[in-house]
């Protein structure tokens, strides 16, 4: 519906009768659609959002629906599809501990489960509880991180489904809202999907599957800023459904719910994930993230993967006019080396010296481009090099790849190389941001599965300085509990401890001191341009009488604006 509100035109939506009429009532200019958008569970999923995220409840209900087109509400539905899945015949789950209560939840029961495959399981465990959750006469949802290529656990779901499974992913905007329209009419069993799949439509909703949740691709960017760890578990809650958190290496926000009981682990047996790891050996690297051994495997070797976590050809570190510090004479961000072109890291433009005007540096050479021209040198093998999603490309023998983080996907089962090199592990665990170790070992851990299990005479080659490292032992233990334990005293060291809240807060002085009665967690308190901004963090059982006192802040003018899970 549209009504006029302080002189504008504005959208809503009708959400069910009022327990009290107001003194005042605005009258409602048009009705724009009679079609139920939501169902009860999704507004229930709404209001939680709202709550937690700490935004009005309509931004709350408008990121789950797409954008309206008028004339698919009165195009024909699509039939009824039929139940297509077929049993999987390799029935993995049912060997892993914790395997049996899973498979029983998702046909007839609720919780939260932490799954960690072993490397050639991924899609299979995903389809054993999409099987089990359909022959409960439910439905389930898969949210995998990307489109891009599309994951095979993703495609493996969508194409063992048939007709019965609806491929959530990008599209125009009238195919998206009549696929929101055909899940509302109860069309399809499943829904596998990015982000926006966490809410899809469905009744009797058995199980919502996240795959690979330690992917930055899982959380929004734009108001309300959410997780879809964190929704999925909230709407499982809500609807009685399971929530299943899986990767390799998970995050250790799932990894503290664990712990403390929230969700139960399921997981193959030591000895199983010791025998199915790949051969981990670490040496220190010398000039430009290279180092001899490295040179000899790769001389050696019928096919590579070499990871850099540093694009272009270097970065620039000083000017060969003046020798001041390279800087952007625009926005003082660093000045890389990318296509023969220098140019700022941050705002993309071409970079100039801000003190004498020379478009020369001094580079530091070092990245895929870099990286890739030295290859060429070693290996007799194709060499490509890989710096966006959309290009990668599965391993195999015969080739070396050269790529970014960017070209580690779920390819599915592959053939196995001799050597996958993370050329700086130093630089990508230590980059901004509490979640860059757990970001970094997950993609170290998918991209050495490529190396296959030991024993086959093949390797993944880590040049680091810090072998002791928390992340660098969780990938030669092949156990991603030893970094969660060093992250968790470190976080809460730093004030903020795993899966507690955390809050952005902009106000005036007066904030400081009402923020502090909350007793949080944690609080740090800056003044810039006359404005307090504090980050707080919170109990997560405190949110609600966060939001509650906010609010009350807001309407007198002491908080003039509040951001959810600021990235940090």
């Amino acid at each position: 519906m549209s009504v006029s509100f302080h002189g504008r035109t504005v959208r809503g939506w009708v959400l069910g009768p009022a327990a009290e009429r107001p003194a005042r009532v605005l009258p409602i200019r048009r009705v724009l659609s009679r079609v139920p958008i939501l169902d009860d569970h999704l507004l229930g999923l709404g209001r939680w959002m709202a709550e937690r995220y700490v935004v009005p409840l309509s931004l709350a209900i408008g990121a789950m629906p797409p954008p309206r087109v008028a004339s698919e509400e009165t195009a024909p539905a699509g039939e009824r599809s039929s139940r297509a899945i077929e049993p999987v015949v390799a029935r993995k789950l049912e060997r892993y501990r914790g395997g049996p209560e899973l498979l029983r939840a998702c046909a007839e029961g609720s919780g939260a489960f932490a799954v960690r495959p072993l490397p050639d399981d991924e899609a299979d465990v995903c389809l054993e509880a999409v099987w089990a959750c359909l022959r409960g006469r439910r439905r389930a949802v898969v949210v995998v991180p990307e489109a891009e290529p599309l994951p095979a656990t993703a495609r493996a779901v969508a194409d063992a489904a048939g007709d019965a499974a609806m491929l959530y992913i990008g599209g125009e905007p009238r195919e998206r809202y009549r696929a929101w329209l055909d899940m509302l009419a109860g069309r399809f069993d499943v829904v596998v999907g990015t982000r926006s799949a966490v809410f899809a439509p469905l009744e009797n909703l058995g199980l919502i599957w996240v795959h690979r949740d330690a992917h930055p691709g899982h959380r929004e960017e734009r108001a309300p800023r959410h997780h879809v760890r964190e929704v999925a578990l909230a709407r499982a809650g809500i609807q009685g459904a399971v929530c299943v958190v899986a990767g390799l290496s998970t995050s250790t926000e799932t990894a503290t719910l664990v712990e403390r009981g929230s969700m139960a682990a399921v997981r193959p047996s030591r000895a199983e994930e010791r025998a199915a790891s790949p051969l981990v050996e670490t040496t220190p690297p010398e000039r430009e993230d290279r180092s001899p051994r490295l040179a000899r495997l790769l001389r050696d070797a019928d096919g590579a993967f070499l990871l850099v976590s540093r694009l272009g050809y270097g970065v620039a570190r000083s000017c060969r006019r003046c020798s001041e510090p390279a800087r952007c004479a625009r926005c003082v961000g660093p000045v890389v080396l990318r296509e023969g072109r220098a140019s700022c890291a941050v705002c993309r433009a071409a970079a100039v010296c801000p003190t004498c005007g020379s478009e020369r540096f001094a580079v530091e050479r070092g990245g895929t481009e870099r990286v890739e021209e030295w290859a060429r040198h070693v290996t007799g093998l194709p060499v490509t090099r890989v710096e966006s999603g959309g290009d990668a490309l599965p391993p195999k023998p015969g080739r070396v790849i050269v790529g970014s983080a960017a070209a580690v996907k779920d390819f599915g089962s592959t053939q196995a190389v001799q050597l996958v090199a993370i050329l700086d592990p130093d630089r990508a665990r230590r980059r901004e941001g509490l979640s860059a170790p757990d970001q970094a070992l997950a993609t170290w851990m998918e991209a050495a599965r490529w190396a296959g299990p030991r024993g086959r005479g093949h390797r993944v080659l880590v040049q680091t300085r810090d072998s002791g490292d928390p992340a660098i032992q969780a990938l030669i233990r092949w156990d991603p509990e030893v970094l969660h334990r060093a992250e968790r005293a470190r976080r809460r060291a730093a004030g903020f401890p795993p899966a507690h809240p955390v809050y952005r807060v902009v106000g005036t002085a007066a904030s400081a001191d009402a923020l502090a009665s909350l007793r949080p967690v944690h609080l740090l308190q800056s003044s810039v341009g006359g404005e307090t901004v504090s980050l707080i963090t919170i109990d997560p059982d405190a949110v609600r009488r966060f939001r509650e006192r906010v609010v009350a802040w807001v309407g007198e003018g002491i908080v003039t604006r509040v951001e959810a899970e600021p990235q940090l």
